[in-house]
């Protein structure tokens, strides 16, 4: 992974936290389903008016089916999972639960696409489940999950979002990354509102502003800026690497819910941020280096 990379996705990461405390403060005003169904569909009508601008061939036949899947797996069944478990619990647990997406993208990217985790991402991967057991204090009396059922689903949709870097990759291999991304929001909005648009459009004639400019924010920032980047990076470097990085939303995400919905802190969280660096300093340490400066490949890096 190029440095650059790195402070990308970990600043994207930043971002990706914060969705959870936005998601809070628009559920007022609107559904679950009708939170994704404007947020993607925002997104994919910016997309789509750059379009002329994209170079590079757009998925065909099969890669154009499985395009469409993506969408679908991703941006309609594993996002709403996603809000309505968020919804359910708070915004800091929805932080701690996201420490389980990283291993289940890396299983799936081992699975489908033989990449090999080596001791030291996977001693990085426990790190950061260490981290964030101490963050969020789990070893305390009074600690407690927001239950069974809003965890099982929260959880369940990142088996959705892994879909993405392993139906993904190999497509992007193949095809522009801008028409790919593009083209799979098309296909989640179109069912999108197909499952909740008459309900949706209404209740956006009634949203106020501050909700507007923060499906504004997750649509451009976090969907059509942050899942590009995310096929950037992939496209160069192994799945499980880019996942240890989702380890940071968790620092990021406690952090921004206290701050900005008030949500409790406790000194437990210092060890635990501290731990997580720690893990992505060990499970990176051999992943991160610098493009040759001469025109012969790249020494693997160690694992």
């Amino acid at each position: 992974m190029k440095p650059k990379h790195l402070i990308i996705l970990l600043l994207m990461n930043f971002f990706w936290a914060g969705v959870y405390s936005a998601y809070k403060i628009i559920g007022p005003n609107l559904l679950s389903g009708g939170i994704v169904t404007l947020r993607f569909g925002l997104a994919a009508l910016c997309l789509l008016a750059l379009w002329p601008c994209y170079r590079g061939p757009a998925p065909r036949g099969r890669d154009l089916l499985k395009t469409c899947l993506m969408g679908l797996f991703v941006f309609v069944l594993g996002q709403r999972l996603q809000v309505y478990g968020n919804q359910l619990g708070t915004a800091g647990n929805s932080a701690v639960l996201m420490a389980v997406e990283p291993l289940i993208t890396s299983l799936a990217a081992a699975l489908f696409l033989r990449e090999r985790i080596g001791p030291r991402r996977m001693a990085g991967f426990l790190l950061g489940i260490g981290g964030v057991a101490l963050l969020n204090g789990a070893w305390r009396s009074d600690f407690q999950w927001t239950g069974l059922i809003p965890s099982l689903i929260f959880i369940s949709s990142f088996v959705a979002e892994a879909a993405y870097s392993v139906i993904g990759k190999p497509i992007i291999a193949r095809a522009a990354i801008m028409k790919t991304l593009t083209i799979s929001l098309l296909a989640a909005t179109a069912a999108n509102l197909l499952i909740d648009g008459p309900e949706t459009l209404h209740a956006a004639k009634t949203l106020p502003l501050q909700a507007w400019l923060l499906l504004a924010g997750l649509a451009i920032i976090c969907t059509a800026i942050g899942y590009s980047v995310w096929f950037i990076v992939i496209r160069e470097c192994p799945v499980n690497v880019a996942a240890l990085t989702v380890f940071a939303q968790s620092v990021f995400g406690v952090a921004i819910a206290a701050v900005w919905l008030h949500e409790k802190l406790h000194w437990g969280q210092l060890l635990g941020s501290l731990t997580i660096v720690a893990g992505l300093i060990l499970g990176l340490s051999r992943q991160v280096h610098h493009a040759p400066s001469t025109g012969h490949a790249a020494n693997e890096p160690d694992p």
